[in-house]
């Protein structure tokens, strides 16, 4: 099987290459999904001279089949519904409501965890680049732009390594640019196109976090070690596409 990213950091330098536009742009700002989007984010960030936050969403899962989405909530209260799936699974208010109250409680731990006290950055009036290690039915991305939406982003620009064809003609009329290295016919899961596709874990995300921090502020850094991030250096295995030549 050919794939097409090394890992996360190579996914995240192809993309960057996509971008040059952005480069050193004032006020332009990287917001990362967590916990994939991170790393990929990061690299992004630096090449381009931006700042980096994350944007955290969390998926509603169906419930007794968490992997099967029903929707997504995101920071800022905004909750978005696949009204197909809820109808087709005829979910109640009574069957969602525990869901979405769980998922809330783990978004506001993450964003704890993930800032380390710091304050999200704000948005209103910036160009801003969503990211995400990739998109398969868009619940989470689609939360994760409707928030930004809500707190008046200047522009809104979503950047991923790969999204499945069917799932960017959905939401490419909903931002302001769409930048994508791949966007297969035959999608197969985001994991398909990654040699590495192991899990980011929150320490990672914190890690790479406060080094962005540090780098962005360096007058307030203080004698701590970088964070450490595995597999920096690797090559991209990709040649990077035009989001709209689909495989």
């Amino acid at each position: 099987m050919n794939f097409a990213f090394e890992n996360r950091i190579a996914a995240g330098k192809a993309l960057a290459d996509l971008l040059p536009q952005y480069a050193n742009l004032p006020g332009l700002l990287v917001l990362a999904l967590p916990r994939g989007g991170v790393p990929v984010a990061f690299e992004v960030a630096q090449a381009l001279g931006a700042e980096l936050d994350v944007m955290v969403v969390r998926k509603l899962g169906v419930p007794g089949q968490e992997e099967l989405a029903f929707g997504a909530i995101a920071s800022g209260g905004i909750q978005v519904l696949n009204d197909d799936m809820v109808a087709e699974l005829e979910l109640t208010e009574e069957d969602m409501a525990p869901v979405v109250e769980r998922q809330r409680h783990e978004l506001l731990r993450r964003e704890r965890l993930y800032r380390s006290g710091r304050p999200a950055l704000n948005v209103a009036g910036r160009t801003v680049i969503l990211v995400d290690d990739g998109i398969a039915t868009g619940a989470t991305m689609r939360a994760a732009m409707h928030a930004l939406r809500e707190r008046h982003v200047g522009r809104l620009v979503v950047a991923v390594p790969v999204v499945a064809l069917q799932t960017a003609r959905k939401l490419q009329p909903e931002v302001d640019e769409w930048v994508a290295a791949l966007t297969p016919t035959h999608f197969w899961g985001v994991a398909r196109w990654y040699y590495d596709f192991s899990q980011t874990t929150d320490q990672e995300v914190t890690e790479i976090l406060a080094q962005a921090a540090r780098a962005a502020h360096p007058s307030a850094s203080t004698s701590a070690p970088s964070a450490h991030l595995p597999g920096r250096g690797a090559a991209a295995q990709a040649t990077s596409n035009a989001a709209a030549l689909p495989l």
